[in-house]
């Protein structure tokens, strides 16, 4: 199986078909309308029913209610949920559907923390930020990201680009990466040609 790829941060069809178009796994989603990459439901939702089978609609959300987070992946068809803020697990296991759960991960990261995650819950790494919650383009520390990811099922985030994400997945050996910022020409808006050349590099360590 090669590396699991997901494209955050959509907001404009063409940018998802080109995505799975060069291999992409997941689509994600902003939900959260702080972010600068927000889409509504109902734009999601349009661009979700044009993806195609076994390509996974992941929406982005922060510390909002259980009951929305649950309405809306079921109204607009996600497979899964990832949540960007200070969820716990007992959050997590009110949410219906499959969860991904993002960690800021800091020199200060307490590993032994992460064994209070359910095996269920996919852990995603990415650089800490208490106010963007996200697609900062910083990375984070791949070593102490690797050790993590020989602990259990790993999504590694934060900065990655077409010039390093051949480095970061030797380092790390994620179960699957996460791309925003460093595939955008802005916020929301992806760049073809760094889409091509990032999953360009990801194919050149594809296993």
């Amino acid at each position: 199986m090669g590396m699991r790829v997901k494209v955050c941060g959509i907001t404009r069809l063409e940018d998802a078909q080109l995505a799975v178009e060069l291999g992409a796994s997941a689509i994600g989603f902003i939900l959260w309308p702080e972010s600068p990459r927000f889409i509504d439901a109902d734009r999601a939702k349009t661009i979700i029913q044009a993806l195609p089978p076994f390509v996974t609609p992941v929406g982005v959300f922060v510390d909002q209610p259980e009951k929305h987070v649950n309405d809306i992946a079921t109204q607009i068809g996600l497979g899964a949920v990832q949540l960007h803020g200070n969820e716990t697990p007992e959050y997590c296991g009110s949410i219906r559907h499959r969860v991904m759960r993002a960690i800021g991960l800091t020199p200060m990261t307490d590993l032994a923390s992460f064994r209070a995650w359910p095996a269920s819950i996919t852990l995603l790494l990415d650089a800490h930020d208490p106010e963007k919650h996200g697609g900062t383009g910083r990375t984070v520390n791949w070593a102490l990201a690797a050790r993590v990811a020989t602990m259990r099922r790993t999504v590694l985030s934060g900065g990655l680009r077409p010039d390093n994400v051949s480095a970061a997945v030797d380092a790390v050996r994620p179960f699957a990466i996460d791309v925003s910022s460093g595939v955008e020409a802005r916020p929301g808006v992806k760049d073809p040609e760094r889409m091509r050349a990032f999953f360009h590099a990801v194919d050149a360590v594809r296993a």
